[in-house]
Order: C-alpha cells, then sequence, then structure tokens
C-alpha cells in the first residue's frame, strides 16, 4: 500500500478539510492502486476480506476507507474545491447521494463494455453510473424477548408494550426511509416530515433513547438498553450471527428498499483499477460469498441464488414491488429535514 493511499485513507475517516486536501494536489496516484468508500462495519469487513484478494490476484491493491455517504460526499466535495485529487477513486452511494453527486459533478458515467460481469445484471441493476451491487430492504429490529412483534410503524408511537423501548437514530437513509413510511401514517404523504417531526415532538415521552448512528442502537440492542430500532435485514442478520436474540418485521404497509450503487469518482486514480472492483464486486464469485452471515448481502448477479436466510425476508420475484422513495426530493430537503429532526428531538 502506498504512502498516499494511507493518507487518502485517513482522510476518509477524518473528514478531512480544505486545507489539508491541498496538501496532496498534484501528485500522481501509483497505478494498480486504489482507495474506495465503503460503508462502516459489516461492509467494509466483508469487502475487505471479499472483494481485496479478488483484485489482488490481478495486481490490483485496494484500500478500502469506511464512510457513511454524507462523509463520502462531503469529503470528495472538499478536494475538489481545494484543486486537490479526489480522496477515494470510488464511492458507495445510494440514489438520493448519487443525485448530489451528479449535481457536484463528482462521478462519471461508465463504459459498461469494461465490465464482464455486465449482462449477469438485471437492467434495473445497471445504471449509466455504475452497477446496482445490493439492495438493502429495511423495517423494524426487534427482540422479542422485551417487545411483541410489531406489525408495523404505527403501534410503535401508540402501544404501551413499547413504550421506552424504541430508539429512533440520526437522518441515515435507513431512519430516512422508516420516517417516509410514518409520513404516510400520519401525515399527507412520504415527503410530509413536518408531520412525523410533530409527532416525535408529541410522543417523545413514549419512544426511547435518540442516538446518532445505526451501529450504536446495535450496541444498546445487545445491552437490553432498546428493544426496537429502524434496522435494515442485515443489521438483524449481524446482531443474529452474533447470538443476540433479534428479529425482522417488513412492515405492514410496505417495506422499504433502496438500491446501492458503486460510482467512479471524476479525477481517479487509475480508471481500469475501478473498473476491476465494480466487476469484482457483481461477480458471482463474490456475490455468492457476500449473500453469507454475517452480511448477507441480497445479490444483483442473476447467477447467484438467493440462501435460505435472505429468502426469510425478501424473494427475487418481489423486489420490484418493494416501496422506493423518491430519493432525489430526499436529497434536496435532506439538510433542511436533519434540522428540524434535531430541533424535535432537542425541543
Amino acid at each position: 500500500m502506498s504512502v498516499l493511499n494511507n493518507k487518502r485513507r485517513h482522510l476518509g475517516k477524518l473528514a478531512a478539510g480544505a486545507l489539508a486536501l491541498t496538501l496532496f494536489a498534484g501528485q500522481a496516484m501509483a497505478e494498480g492502486s486504489i482507495v474506495v468508500a465503503n460503508f462502516p462495519n459489516n461492509w467494509e469487513d466483508a469487502y475487505r476480506k471479499v472483494i481485496k484478494p479478488i483484485l489482488a490476484e490481478q495486481e490490483i491493491d485496494l484500500t478500502i476507507a469506511p464512510a457513511l455517504t454524507t462523509l463520502q460526499i462531503g469529503n470528495t466535495l472538499a478536494a475538489k474545491k481545494a484543486g486537490a485529487p479526489p480522496p477515494y477513486d470510488a464511492l458507495l452511494l445510494s440514489p438520493g447521494d448519487t443525485a448530489v453527486a451528479i449535481d457536484n459533478d463528482l462521478i462519471m458515467k461508465i463504459d459498461p463494455s469494461k465490465l464482464k460481469n455486465w449482462d449477469k445484471l438485471d437492467p434495473m441493476f445497471q445504471t449509466e453510473y455504475g452497477p446496482v451491487v445490493t439492495v438493502e430492504f429495511c423495517g423494524i429490529g426487534y427482540n422479542p424477548d422485551l417487545v411483541p412483534a410489531p406489525s408495523g410503524y404505527k403501534v410503535l408511537f401508540e402501544d404501551p408494550a413499547y413504550k421506552g423501548l424504541v430508539s429512533l437514530g440520526g437522518l441515515s437513509n435507513t431512519e430516512i426511509m422508516a420516517f417516509s413510511e410514518i409520513a404516510r401514517i400520519f401525515g399527507d404523504g412520504p415527503l410530509d416530515m413536518d408531520a412525523v417531526f410533530e409527532l416525535i415532538k408529541e410522543k417523545k415521552d413514549h419512544l426511547g433513547p435518540f442516538v446518532d448512528t445505526t451501529t450504536h442502537q446495535m450496541t444498546m440492542f445487545q445491552q437490553n438498553e432498546i428493544g426496537v430500532f429502524m434496522a435494515c435485514t442485515n443489521n438483524v442478520a449481524k446482531l443474529q450471527s452474533l447470538g443476540v436474540n433479534a428479529e425482522f418485521v417488513a412492515p405492514e404497509t410496505g417495506m422499504p428498499a433502496v438500491p446501492v450503487v458503486i460510482h467512479m469518482t471524476k479525477g481517479n486514480a487509475d480508471p481500469d483499477a475501478v473498473y476491476a472492483y465494480m466487476d469484482a464486486a457483481i461477480s458471482a464469485q463474490a456475490q455468492s460469498e457476500l449473500t453469507a452471515p454475517p452480511v448477507e448481502l441480497f445479490p444483483t448477479n442473476s447467477d447467484v441464488e438467493l440462501t435460505d436466510s435472505i429468502k426469510r425476508f425478501v424473494t427475487k420475484d418481489k423486489v420490484g414491488s418493494f416501496v422506493y422513495l423518491d430519493w432525489v426530493s430526499v436529497a434536496k430537503n435532506r439538510d433542511e429535514w436533519t434540522k428540524a429532526y434535531d430541533r424535535a428531538v432537542k425541543q
């Protein structure tokens, strides 16, 4: 791993500002060595274990920098404004974040002919800005030792059985998907977040702790400090792999879903290496391994069968019927919603 890659990875973790980023302006990247952003914890561990060895066989040195989507975009945008090379050669984003990245000219369209496994993807998993590597399915995680199985979101705010045990986190994609469904129930539609924030203020004594991240919620869940949190299937699979009594519920109003896409960053160090990274991530070899615990990612390669464990939550024929948010509208409102949510939690 090059010294430069170490520095870029460090930036990914620390959200370095423009001043630091200018230190790297004008420096060439080592050929065959790339830094890619990935979600912290389960995702970064799984990609390090599965994808990195595949690229090593092609003599490509892959550095995985853990960062949530907002941090990925923030760091990349800061580098661009500073005139420095991007801190990541590839980003891992969902549609709303993709819209922000396109608007800020941070990512580029790809040439599918450079991906050997492109034709293994259903057309719904092929985008002009990169391949969909999985679809995350989200709903409610709960501890059956502490609370009854919830039918959906509404009972969490009304049934005394959940009093003090429901944790809400910061406005991550998982939380926004849950809030959009709560907005359908208590408001005028999926983007009526004012209704959700008013509900939170009204029901604060009924809910449990508010924390920043899903990781923090999962820690509290293991310690029986909470009994319910807004979760995706892989969060619950991770808890189950640790021996925690956790179950997943698809809400009766519909199960939110979000595709996850690898993007090529503009100004990346080595486009051929990024293409190799994309191709590895959608290969049958990698996706077969990534369907296993603890990540249990839904495969987008048509040659990969679902495991029995994933089939508990979803089957391939139902992927198109789940609830998909208008992420472009989410991106436009996200900053305002975050401020309003913070005010609602603090009041």
